[in-house]
Protein backbone atom coordinates (compact mmCIF):
# COMPACT_ATOMS: atom_id res chain seq x y z
CA UNK A 1 0.00 0.00 0.00
CA UNK A 2 0.98 3.30 -0.76
CA UNK A 3 2.09 5.67 2.08
CA UNK A 4 2.48 9.46 1.92
CA UNK A 5 2.51 12.09 4.62
CA UNK A 6 0.05 15.31 3.87
CA UNK A 7 0.98 18.53 5.36
CA UNK A 8 -2.07 20.68 4.72
CA UNK A 9 -2.69 24.04 5.78
CA UNK A 10 -5.90 24.79 4.70
CA UNK A 11 -7.28 21.62 5.30
CA UNK A 12 -8.58 21.16 2.03
CA UNK A 13 -6.56 18.69 0.80
CA UNK A 14 -7.72 16.55 3.49
CA UNK A 15 -11.12 16.76 2.17
CA UNK A 16 -10.04 15.48 -1.20
CA UNK A 17 -7.37 11.99 -0.25
CA UNK A 18 -10.40 10.98 2.93
CA UNK A 19 -12.81 10.56 -0.13
CA UNK A 20 -13.63 7.22 -1.44
CA UNK A 21 -11.90 7.15 -4.06
CA UNK A 22 -9.12 7.16 -2.31
CA UNK A 23 -9.40 4.24 0.56
CA UNK A 24 -6.73 1.87 -1.31
CA UNK A 25 -4.06 4.67 0.06
CA UNK A 26 -2.46 5.27 3.79
CA UNK A 27 -2.00 8.85 4.31
CA UNK A 28 -0.49 11.02 7.70
CA UNK A 29 -1.38 14.32 8.03
CA UNK A 30 1.26 16.31 9.46
CA UNK A 31 0.85 19.64 11.25
CA UNK A 32 4.23 21.64 10.88
CA UNK A 33 7.26 20.90 8.50
CA UNK A 34 8.97 19.75 11.88
CA UNK A 35 6.39 16.72 12.41
CA UNK A 36 7.40 16.01 8.58
CA UNK A 37 10.52 15.43 9.13
CA UNK A 38 10.13 13.56 12.30
CA UNK A 39 7.88 11.24 10.13
CA UNK A 40 10.01 10.05 7.15
CA UNK A 41 13.16 9.85 9.59
CA UNK A 42 10.81 6.93 11.19
CA UNK A 43 8.78 5.42 8.60
CA UNK A 44 9.14 4.99 5.04
CA UNK A 45 6.63 6.95 3.38
CA UNK A 46 6.99 7.10 -0.50
CA UNK A 47 5.31 9.82 -1.20
CA UNK A 48 4.85 13.65 0.30
CA UNK A 49 2.14 16.12 -0.49
CA UNK A 50 2.72 20.03 0.40
CA UNK A 51 0.61 22.64 0.81
CA UNK A 52 2.81 25.91 -0.54
CA UNK A 53 0.47 28.40 0.57
CA UNK A 54 1.11 29.23 4.13
CA UNK A 55 5.35 30.40 3.26
CA UNK A 56 6.69 29.74 0.31
CA UNK A 57 10.15 29.79 1.42
CA UNK A 58 9.03 27.28 4.05
CA UNK A 59 7.58 24.98 1.50
CA UNK A 60 11.22 25.15 -0.65
CA UNK A 61 13.07 24.48 2.58
CA UNK A 62 10.93 21.63 3.61
CA UNK A 63 11.25 19.76 0.51
CA UNK A 64 15.01 20.65 0.35
CA UNK A 65 15.13 18.91 3.62
CA UNK A 66 12.68 16.02 2.91
CA UNK A 67 14.87 15.30 -0.08
CA UNK A 68 17.91 15.36 1.88
CA UNK A 69 16.59 12.61 4.38
CA UNK A 70 14.80 10.22 1.64
CA UNK A 71 15.98 10.96 -1.90
CA UNK A 72 13.50 8.33 -3.66
CA UNK A 73 10.76 9.85 -1.97
CA UNK A 74 8.22 11.50 -4.57
CA UNK A 75 6.37 15.05 -4.01
CA UNK A 76 3.69 16.59 -5.08
CA UNK A 77 3.47 20.46 -4.31
CA UNK A 78 0.22 22.15 -4.53
CA UNK A 79 -0.77 26.08 -4.26
CA UNK A 80 -3.32 28.42 -5.44
CA UNK A 81 -1.66 31.33 -7.40
CA UNK A 82 1.94 30.64 -8.11
CA UNK A 83 4.44 32.42 -10.15
CA UNK A 84 5.79 30.55 -13.38
CA UNK A 85 9.55 31.01 -11.31
CA UNK A 86 8.30 29.65 -7.75
CA UNK A 87 6.48 26.64 -9.67
CA UNK A 88 9.54 25.77 -11.90
CA UNK A 89 12.02 26.35 -8.58
CA UNK A 90 9.43 23.83 -6.34
CA UNK A 91 10.34 21.65 -9.20
CA UNK A 92 14.39 22.20 -9.34
CA UNK A 93 14.51 21.94 -5.39
CA UNK A 94 12.43 18.26 -5.88
CA UNK A 95 9.08 18.44 -6.25
CA UNK A 96 8.07 15.43 -8.46
CA UNK A 97 5.14 16.90 -9.56
CA UNK A 98 3.08 20.14 -9.11
CA UNK A 99 -0.59 21.18 -9.48
CA UNK A 100 -2.66 24.73 -8.81
CA UNK A 101 -5.52 24.36 -6.38
CA UNK A 102 -8.14 22.94 -6.70
CA UNK A 103 -6.33 19.73 -6.72
CA UNK A 104 -8.61 17.36 -8.80
CA UNK A 105 -9.17 13.64 -7.98
CA UNK A 106 -7.37 12.67 -11.42
CA UNK A 107 -4.16 14.69 -10.88
CA UNK A 108 -4.14 13.18 -7.24
CA UNK A 109 -4.29 9.46 -8.34
CA UNK A 110 -1.81 10.16 -11.03
CA UNK A 111 0.62 11.32 -8.59
CA UNK A 112 -0.21 8.06 -6.22
CA UNK A 113 -0.29 5.82 -9.37
CA UNK A 114 3.43 6.42 -9.63
CA UNK A 115 4.45 5.56 -6.27
CA UNK A 116 6.67 2.86 -5.47
CA UNK A 117 4.81 0.03 -3.85
CA UNK A 118 1.84 0.70 -5.49
CA UNK A 119 -0.76 -1.86 -5.59
CA UNK A 120 -3.20 -2.22 -8.62
CA UNK A 121 -6.47 -0.74 -7.40
CA UNK A 122 -8.58 -1.87 -10.58
CA UNK A 123 -10.77 -4.11 -8.24
CA UNK A 124 -11.98 -0.15 -6.34
CA UNK A 125 -12.95 0.75 -10.04
CA UNK A 126 -15.12 -1.79 -10.49
CA UNK A 127 -16.89 -0.73 -7.40
CA UNK A 128 -16.78 2.74 -8.77
CA UNK A 129 -18.44 2.49 -12.04
CA UNK A 130 -20.65 0.09 -9.98
CA UNK A 131 -20.05 -2.39 -13.07
CA UNK A 132 -20.02 -6.40 -13.22
CA UNK A 133 -17.96 -7.50 -15.81
CA UNK A 134 -16.94 -10.96 -17.04
CA UNK A 135 -14.12 -12.90 -15.06
CA UNK A 136 -11.05 -11.35 -15.92
CA UNK A 137 -12.41 -8.29 -18.42
CA UNK A 138 -13.31 -5.19 -17.74
CA UNK A 139 -13.32 -1.38 -18.50
CA UNK A 140 -10.08 0.74 -16.63
CA UNK A 141 -10.39 4.28 -15.88
CA UNK A 142 -11.23 7.58 -14.16
CA UNK A 143 -11.28 9.84 -16.53
CA UNK A 144 -13.97 12.41 -17.19
CA UNK A 145 -14.04 10.94 -20.33
CA UNK A 146 -14.84 7.30 -19.20
CA UNK A 147 -16.97 8.35 -16.22
CA UNK A 148 -19.44 9.48 -18.80
CA UNK A 149 -19.11 6.31 -20.88
CA UNK A 150 -19.87 4.15 -17.48
CA UNK A 151 -22.71 6.18 -16.99
CA UNK A 152 -24.15 5.52 -20.27
CA UNK A 153 -23.59 1.81 -19.78
CA UNK A 154 -25.80 1.84 -16.60
CA UNK A 155 -28.44 3.57 -18.18
CA UNK A 156 -28.71 1.37 -21.49
CA UNK A 157 -28.07 -1.71 -19.43
CA UNK A 158 -31.78 -1.03 -18.04
CA UNK A 159 -33.24 -1.04 -21.20
CA UNK A 160 -33.40 -3.20 -24.27
CA UNK A 161 -32.64 -1.42 -26.84
CA UNK A 162 -30.04 -1.45 -29.99
CA UNK A 163 -26.61 0.36 -28.94
CA UNK A 164 -24.30 1.31 -31.40
CA UNK A 165 -20.73 1.56 -30.06
CA UNK A 166 -18.16 3.94 -31.42
CA UNK A 167 -14.44 4.30 -31.21
CA UNK A 168 -10.83 3.80 -32.52
CA UNK A 169 -9.54 0.22 -33.50
CA UNK A 170 -7.87 -0.43 -29.82
CA UNK A 171 -10.30 1.41 -27.74
CA UNK A 172 -12.22 -1.19 -26.15
CA UNK A 173 -15.37 -1.72 -27.45
CA UNK A 174 -15.89 -5.24 -27.30
CA UNK A 175 -15.56 -4.88 -23.57
CA UNK A 176 -18.54 -1.92 -23.91
CA UNK A 177 -20.63 -4.66 -25.08
CA UNK A 178 -19.77 -7.00 -22.39
CA UNK A 179 -20.42 -4.64 -19.53
CA UNK A 180 -23.77 -3.69 -21.12
CA UNK A 181 -24.93 -7.65 -21.12
CA UNK A 182 -23.78 -8.29 -18.44
CA UNK A 183 -25.32 -5.63 -16.66
CA UNK A 184 -29.05 -6.16 -18.04
CA UNK A 185 -31.67 -8.79 -17.26
CA UNK A 186 -30.10 -10.80 -20.04
CA UNK A 187 -26.31 -11.44 -18.06
CA UNK A 188 -27.55 -14.99 -17.23
CA UNK A 189 -28.41 -15.65 -21.15
CA UNK A 190 -25.30 -15.88 -23.88
CA UNK A 191 -23.09 -13.09 -24.90
CA UNK A 192 -21.94 -14.35 -28.71
CA UNK A 193 -19.85 -11.75 -30.30
CA UNK A 194 -19.17 -11.64 -34.29
CA UNK A 195 -17.10 -10.30 -36.14
CA UNK A 196 -18.53 -8.84 -39.30
CA UNK A 197 -15.53 -7.40 -40.52
CA UNK A 198 -13.35 -11.15 -40.49
CA UNK A 199 -16.11 -13.31 -42.41
CA UNK A 200 -15.96 -13.52 -46.46
CA UNK A 201 -19.26 -11.98 -47.84
CA UNK A 202 -20.57 -15.30 -48.88
CA UNK A 203 -20.49 -17.06 -45.84
CA UNK A 204 -21.63 -13.98 -43.75
CA UNK A 205 -25.36 -14.83 -44.16
CA UNK A 206 -25.46 -18.41 -43.88
CA UNK A 207 -22.98 -17.44 -39.97
CA UNK A 208 -25.29 -15.26 -38.28
CA UNK A 209 -28.65 -17.04 -39.33
CA UNK A 210 -27.54 -20.63 -40.31
CA UNK A 211 -28.53 -22.93 -43.13
CA UNK A 212 -30.67 -26.55 -43.47
CA UNK A 213 -29.37 -29.51 -44.82
CA UNK A 214 -28.24 -29.45 -48.40
CA UNK A 215 -28.71 -26.20 -48.69
CA UNK A 216 -25.12 -26.02 -50.78
CA UNK A 217 -22.23 -28.56 -51.21
CA UNK A 218 -20.99 -29.92 -47.73
CA UNK A 219 -24.29 -28.88 -45.86
CA UNK A 220 -24.74 -32.22 -44.41
CA UNK A 221 -26.82 -31.35 -41.76
CA UNK A 222 -28.86 -28.65 -40.63
CA UNK A 223 -26.67 -25.57 -38.67
CA UNK A 224 -27.63 -23.27 -36.23
CA UNK A 225 -26.53 -19.53 -36.78
CA UNK A 226 -24.89 -17.22 -34.21
CA UNK A 227 -28.96 -15.17 -33.75
CA UNK A 228 -30.51 -18.34 -32.35
CA UNK A 229 -27.15 -18.87 -30.38
CA UNK A 230 -27.73 -15.65 -28.86
CA UNK A 231 -31.59 -16.03 -28.32
CA UNK A 232 -32.44 -14.77 -24.57
CA UNK A 233 -29.28 -12.92 -24.52
CA UNK A 234 -27.25 -10.29 -26.46
CA UNK A 235 -25.22 -10.48 -29.81
CA UNK A 236 -22.46 -8.57 -30.47
CA UNK A 237 -21.69 -7.26 -34.25
CA UNK A 238 -18.50 -5.62 -34.64
CA UNK A 239 -17.42 -4.04 -37.54
CA UNK A 240 -20.89 -3.67 -38.57
CA UNK A 241 -19.82 -0.99 -41.34
CA UNK A 242 -18.36 -3.62 -43.68
CA UNK A 243 -21.40 -5.51 -43.84
CA UNK A 244 -22.62 -5.73 -47.69
CA UNK A 245 -26.02 -3.71 -48.83
CA UNK A 246 -27.83 -6.85 -48.87
CA UNK A 247 -26.57 -7.98 -45.79
CA UNK A 248 -27.92 -4.62 -44.31
CA UNK A 249 -31.57 -5.48 -45.41
CA UNK A 250 -31.72 -8.61 -43.74
CA UNK A 251 -30.14 -6.89 -40.54
CA UNK A 252 -32.65 -4.39 -40.57
CA UNK A 253 -35.14 -6.74 -40.96
CA UNK A 254 -34.08 -8.69 -37.63
CA UNK A 255 -33.91 -5.59 -35.76
CA UNK A 256 -37.31 -4.83 -37.15
CA UNK A 257 -39.11 -7.98 -36.77
CA UNK A 258 -37.29 -9.81 -34.50
CA UNK A 259 -37.15 -13.24 -37.05
CA UNK A 260 -34.59 -14.89 -39.02
CA UNK A 261 -34.64 -16.99 -42.31
CA UNK A 262 -32.25 -19.58 -42.05
CA UNK A 263 -30.34 -20.15 -45.68
CA UNK A 264 -32.13 -22.50 -47.95
CA UNK A 265 -34.89 -22.61 -45.25
CA UNK A 266 -39.13 -21.13 -46.07
CA UNK A 267 -39.97 -20.55 -42.40
CA UNK A 268 -39.70 -17.70 -40.22
CA UNK A 269 -37.85 -18.38 -37.01
CA UNK A 270 -38.57 -15.89 -33.73
CA UNK A 271 -35.34 -14.22 -31.95
CA UNK A 272 -34.87 -12.88 -28.57
CA UNK A 273 -31.67 -10.84 -28.69
CA UNK A 274 -30.48 -7.93 -28.05
CA UNK A 275 -28.58 -6.32 -31.21
CA UNK A 276 -25.10 -4.62 -29.80
CA UNK A 277 -22.86 -3.43 -32.93
CA UNK A 278 -19.59 -1.29 -33.17
CA UNK A 279 -17.85 0.43 -35.96
CA UNK A 280 -14.88 2.76 -36.34
CA UNK A 281 -15.54 3.81 -39.66
CA UNK A 282 -18.10 7.18 -40.40
CA UNK A 283 -20.90 5.56 -41.10
CA UNK A 284 -22.11 9.21 -41.73
CA UNK A 285 -20.09 9.77 -44.45
CA UNK A 286 -20.83 6.19 -45.73
CA UNK A 287 -24.44 6.96 -45.77
CA UNK A 288 -23.59 9.92 -47.99
CA UNK A 289 -21.83 7.87 -50.08
CA UNK A 290 -24.76 5.30 -50.48
CA UNK A 291 -22.58 2.26 -48.83
CA UNK A 292 -24.43 2.45 -45.48
CA UNK A 293 -28.41 2.42 -45.20
CA UNK A 294 -29.85 5.38 -43.47
CA UNK A 295 -32.66 3.57 -41.91
CA UNK A 296 -30.44 0.52 -40.37
CA UNK A 297 -28.12 3.33 -39.24
CA UNK A 298 -30.96 5.13 -37.43
CA UNK A 299 -32.29 1.54 -36.32
CA UNK A 300 -28.64 0.94 -34.53
CA UNK A 301 -28.15 4.24 -33.38
CA UNK A 302 -30.52 5.24 -30.88
CA UNK A 303 -27.79 5.77 -28.36
CA UNK A 304 -24.83 5.62 -29.12
CA UNK A 305 -21.42 5.14 -27.04
CA UNK A 306 -18.27 7.18 -27.99
CA UNK A 307 -15.39 5.76 -26.86
CA UNK A 308 -12.10 8.09 -26.38
CA UNK A 309 -8.62 6.88 -28.22
CA UNK A 310 -5.95 6.19 -25.35
CA UNK A 311 -4.30 9.89 -26.54
CA UNK A 312 -7.43 11.96 -25.07
CA UNK A 313 -7.37 9.54 -21.81
CA UNK A 314 -3.40 9.86 -20.48
CA UNK A 315 -4.65 9.96 -16.88
CA UNK A 316 -6.09 6.51 -17.33
CA UNK A 317 -2.73 5.16 -18.54
CA UNK A 318 -1.49 4.68 -15.01
CA UNK A 319 -4.21 2.64 -14.03
CA UNK A 320 -4.23 0.73 -17.40
CA UNK A 321 -0.39 0.02 -16.72
CA UNK A 322 -1.14 -1.06 -13.10
CA UNK A 323 -4.12 -3.63 -14.55
CA UNK A 324 -1.62 -5.34 -17.37
CA UNK A 325 1.17 -5.74 -14.93
CA UNK A 326 -1.03 -7.20 -12.63
CA UNK A 327 -2.21 -9.77 -15.49
CA UNK A 328 1.26 -10.49 -17.25
CA UNK A 329 2.87 -11.10 -13.31
CA UNK A 330 0.01 -14.09 -13.28
CA UNK A 331 0.79 -15.30 -17.19
CA UNK A 332 4.76 -15.25 -17.01
CA UNK A 333 5.05 -16.11 -13.25
CA UNK A 334 6.62 -12.77 -12.67
CA UNK A 335 6.49 -10.07 -9.52
CA UNK A 336 6.87 -6.74 -11.68
CA UNK A 337 5.76 -3.96 -8.58
CA UNK A 338 5.00 -1.00 -11.18
CA UNK A 339 6.73 1.07 -13.79
CA UNK A 340 9.12 3.86 -13.11
CA UNK A 341 8.19 7.91 -13.12
CA UNK A 342 9.92 8.46 -16.18
CA UNK A 343 8.36 5.27 -18.33
CA UNK A 344 4.97 6.26 -17.57
CA UNK A 345 5.75 9.71 -18.41
CA UNK A 346 7.28 8.50 -21.82
CA UNK A 347 4.08 6.35 -22.25
CA UNK A 348 1.47 9.68 -21.11
CA UNK A 349 3.31 10.99 -24.32
CA UNK A 350 3.28 8.83 -26.81
CA UNK A 351 0.01 9.17 -29.35
CA UNK A 352 -0.87 5.69 -29.14
CA UNK A 353 -2.18 5.28 -32.74
CA UNK A 354 -3.04 1.23 -31.71
CA UNK A 355 -4.90 2.24 -28.63
CA UNK A 356 -5.11 0.36 -25.57
CA UNK A 357 -4.06 -2.84 -27.40
CA UNK A 358 -0.95 -0.86 -28.20
CA UNK A 359 -0.42 -0.32 -24.71
CA UNK A 360 -0.87 -3.86 -23.48
CA UNK A 361 1.21 -4.63 -26.29
CA UNK A 362 4.25 -2.46 -24.74
CA UNK A 363 3.35 -3.89 -21.49
CA UNK A 364 4.35 -7.00 -22.55
CA UNK A 365 7.22 -6.47 -24.26
CA UNK A 366 8.72 -4.34 -21.63
CA UNK A 367 8.00 -7.87 -19.26
CA UNK A 368 10.24 -9.56 -21.90
CA UNK A 369 12.78 -7.23 -21.91
CA UNK A 370 13.05 -6.13 -18.18
CA UNK A 371 15.39 -7.85 -16.06
CA UNK A 372 14.31 -5.68 -12.65
CA UNK A 373 11.52 -5.30 -10.14
CA UNK A 374 10.17 -2.33 -12.02
CA UNK A 375 9.70 -1.42 -15.45
CA UNK A 376 11.91 1.56 -16.42
CA UNK A 377 12.38 3.30 -19.26
CA UNK A 378 14.84 1.64 -21.03
CA UNK A 379 12.67 -1.22 -21.43
CA UNK A 380 9.73 0.00 -23.73
CA UNK A 381 9.89 0.06 -27.27
CA UNK A 382 12.45 2.33 -29.05
CA UNK A 383 9.96 4.62 -30.41
CA UNK A 384 8.80 5.45 -27.14
CA UNK A 385 11.97 6.03 -25.38
CA UNK A 386 13.15 8.40 -28.09
CA UNK A 387 10.19 10.17 -28.33
CA UNK A 388 10.74 13.99 -28.50
CA UNK A 389 7.64 14.84 -26.31
CA UNK A 390 7.21 18.38 -26.84
CA UNK A 391 7.93 18.76 -30.46
CA UNK A 392 5.97 15.83 -31.06
CA UNK A 393 2.84 17.18 -29.48
CA UNK A 394 3.69 20.46 -31.05
CA UNK A 395 3.70 19.27 -34.38
CA UNK A 396 0.29 17.29 -33.93
CA UNK A 397 -1.43 20.01 -32.25
CA UNK A 398 -0.09 22.60 -35.54
CA UNK A 399 -1.30 20.02 -38.12
CA UNK A 400 -4.80 19.35 -36.45
CA UNK A 401 -5.74 23.33 -35.43
CA UNK A 402 -4.21 24.85 -38.53
CA UNK A 403 -6.81 23.49 -41.77
CA UNK A 404 -3.83 21.76 -42.64
CA UNK A 405 -1.32 24.51 -42.93
CA UNK A 406 0.68 23.22 -40.54
CA UNK A 407 3.73 25.84 -38.52
CA UNK A 408 4.14 27.83 -41.30
CA UNK A 409 0.32 29.45 -40.77
CA UNK A 410 1.69 30.17 -36.87
CA UNK A 411 4.46 32.41 -38.00
CA UNK A 412 4.34 35.89 -39.87
CA UNK A 413 7.76 36.41 -40.57
CA UNK A 414 8.61 34.31 -43.73
CA UNK A 415 12.21 35.39 -44.58
CA UNK A 416 13.91 33.00 -42.77
CA UNK A 417 12.70 29.72 -42.64
CA UNK A 418 15.24 27.90 -40.26
CA UNK A 419 13.80 25.34 -38.44
CA UNK A 420 15.53 26.48 -35.01
CA UNK A 421 13.69 29.95 -35.31
CA UNK A 422 10.29 29.00 -36.63
CA UNK A 423 10.11 26.07 -33.65
CA UNK A 424 10.73 28.72 -31.33
CA UNK A 425 8.19 30.94 -32.76
CA UNK A 426 5.62 28.18 -33.21
CA UNK A 427 6.11 27.11 -29.32
CA UNK A 428 6.10 30.89 -27.55
CA UNK A 429 2.42 31.45 -30.04
CA UNK A 430 1.42 27.79 -29.24
CA UNK A 431 1.30 28.10 -25.68
CA UNK A 432 0.06 31.69 -25.73
CA UNK A 433 -3.08 30.42 -28.08
CA UNK A 434 -3.44 27.76 -25.60
CA UNK A 435 -3.40 29.41 -22.73
CA UNK A 436 -5.75 32.08 -23.71
CA UNK A 437 -8.29 29.13 -24.91
CA UNK A 438 -7.70 27.72 -20.80
CA UNK A 439 -7.46 31.20 -19.45
CA UNK A 440 -4.66 30.97 -18.28
CA UNK A 441 -4.93 27.98 -16.11
CA UNK A 442 -1.95 26.19 -16.01
CA UNK A 443 -3.09 22.39 -15.27
CA UNK A 444 -6.11 22.79 -17.53
CA UNK A 445 -3.25 23.91 -20.35
CA UNK A 446 -1.37 21.57 -19.62
CA UNK A 447 -3.97 18.80 -19.64
CA UNK A 448 -5.90 19.38 -22.43
CA UNK A 449 -2.82 20.60 -24.97
CA UNK A 450 -1.28 16.56 -23.51
CA UNK A 451 1.77 18.48 -22.77
CA UNK A 452 3.79 17.63 -19.56
CA UNK A 453 3.58 20.31 -16.61
CA UNK A 454 7.10 20.10 -16.36
CA UNK A 455 7.57 21.30 -19.88
CA UNK A 456 4.69 23.35 -20.28
CA UNK A 457 6.68 25.39 -17.12
CA UNK A 458 9.91 25.51 -18.38
CA UNK A 459 8.56 26.74 -21.70
CA UNK A 460 6.28 29.69 -19.82
CA UNK A 461 9.84 30.72 -17.96
CA UNK A 462 12.12 30.41 -21.34
CA UNK A 463 9.84 32.79 -23.05
CA UNK A 464 8.82 35.17 -20.65
CA UNK A 465 5.05 34.17 -20.19
CA UNK A 466 2.80 35.17 -17.40
CA UNK A 467 -0.27 33.12 -17.93
CA UNK A 468 -2.30 35.52 -15.31
CA UNK A 469 -2.22 37.60 -18.33
CA UNK A 470 -4.56 35.22 -19.71
CA UNK A 471 -7.24 34.95 -16.59
CA UNK A 472 -10.36 37.02 -18.25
Amino acid sequence: MVQSIVLDYERNLEEIVTATAFQSFSFTFAKSPYEVLELVKEQSFSGFIIDCDNSYNRAVETIQRVKEERPSIQILAVSSLPTVSDAVNLMKQGATEFYCKPLSNNHLLRFLDRLPSFQPHHSSIRNESGLNFREGRQLIGSSEAMAKVFDLIRKLSRVDTSVLIRGESGTGKELVAQALHYNSDRKDGPFVAVNCGAIPENLIESELFGYEKGTFTGADKRRVGKFQYASGGTIFLDEIGDVSAQMQVKLLRVLQEKKISPVGSNQEVAVDVRIISATNKPLEKMIKEGTFRTDLYYRLNVLPITLPPLRERTADIGLLCSFMIDKFNKLHNRSIQGIRPEALQALESYTWPGNIRELENVIEHAFIIENTDWINLEALPQPIQLLDTNETRQEDLSNAGTNGSGLISMVSDFTELKYPILKEQFEREFICKALKAFRGRINQTAEQTQMTKVTLLRKLEKYNINPKEFQH
